[in-house]
């Protein structure tokens, strides 16, 4: 019986902004600490296998509103459903014929919800990974970010842009330049560029987040298109020196220094903080580990953040102030070595 695993691991904005749906220049890396795992496998009929995150039955009406609160109103099922939606447009739209043959599919998870570290489209990267190899279908990588990118936008009308989806599928670090001059079209898709870079080029990098509070991303993009599609100065303004904070980014990374990528980081959300409304609680955890030395910024949406800290006693010192402020601190796997088949 053929059965087959993958996973699709969380993400870290390093720099620029966290989607781009703008048309800039984003740094991102994989945070391989968390991952959404699914497992397909030869069945008999197409079954969907509902998960912890799909419940439907509860104790009580209390059980139920914490349990929307915690998950929100939609599980990973839908996520599921729409990429094998997705995946059959694709291979019917490429002449591809796909074998009769049935699957079973299933999901878990353990990257932290509402807290900005690409859940939703981890699932769908894994399954999307799953689909390729069961039906031994080539998805060419630079098409794959935007497939998963559609399913979520166009299927699901879930708000984001390509950075998730990009660092998903090629993992580690990578540099995106989403400029309109280097977009392309292949098999139907917009394409941008995409350069992987040697994560030893990362200095000391932390992740926090906090473990009490969260807020969903279509929460957190609060008018900020409008405002944009508007010519508002402000944040047209902030949006093209996002990109300009990536780009000097990834000159700090290959000069390999970091006093300068920690200035860019904070720039990065100094700047964010003209253009929104950020929530006292989420500011409360970049003043935070400033205070203790590190640098820092938003990771995605809010909820969690990033920085550089120069040594072990410094990163100590962030994790146990962040523990005072409901938050948990970790070193990121950036580029860990996988089990066989992930």
């Amino acid at each position: 019986m053929i059965l087959i695993r993958k996973r699709g691991y969380a993400r870290a904005g390093l720099l620029g902004n966290p989607s781009d749906g703008y048309n800039g220049k984003t740094i991102s890396i994989s945070v391989r600490n968390f991952y959404a795992e699914v497992v397909l496998y030869e069945w008999d009929s197409v079954d969907i296998v509902l998960a912890e995150h799909d419940r439907a039955r509860f104790d009580s009406i209390y059980d139920l509103a914490r349990d929307v609160k915690l998950h929100g109103y939609y599980g990973g099922i839908r996520l599921i459903k729409a990429t094998i939606k997705r995946f059959v447009e694709y291979c019917e739209r490429r002449q591809i014929k796909l074998h009769e043959q049935n699957f079973s599919i299933r999901y878990q998870t353990n990257i932290p919800q509402q807290v900005g570290l690409a859940g939703s489209s981890a699932i769908i990267t894994a399954t999307l990974r799953c689909l390729m190899e069961f039906y031994r279908v080539e998805i060419p990588r630079d098409v794959q970010p935007s497939i998963v990118l559609a399913v979520e936008n166009d299927d699901l009308l879930i708000a984001g842009g390509l950075q998730d989806r990009v660092i998903q599928v090629y993992e580690g670090l990578v540099f995106m330049n989403f400029d309109k001059a280097r977009e392309r079209l292949v098999d139907g898709y917009k394409c941008y560029e995409y350069e992987p870079l040697d994560p030893a080029l990362l200095p000391p990098v932390y992740v926090a987040y906090s473990t009490a509070l969260s807020e969903p991303t279509e929460v957190f993009h609060n008018d900020i298109r409008g405002r944009y599609n508007r010519g508002e100065a402000l944040v047209v303004n902030a949006m093209q020196h996002f990109a300009e904070i990536a780009a000097q980014g990834r000159a700090a990374l290959l000069a390999r220094d970091p006093a300068r990528l920690a200035q860019l980081i904070n720039e990065n959300f100094d700047t964010r903080r003209t253009i929104y409304n950020i929530a006292p609680w989420q500011v409360q955890m970049v003043e935070t580990a400033r205070a203790c030395g590190a640098s820092a910024k938003f990771a995605g949406s809010g909820g969690a953040i990033i920085g550089t800290y120069r040594d072990e006693a410094m990163f100590e010192r962030v994790r146990a102030a962040m523990v005072e402020i409901q938050c948990k601190t970790i070193k990121p796997l950036v580029n860990a070595p996988d089990l066989p088949g992930f």
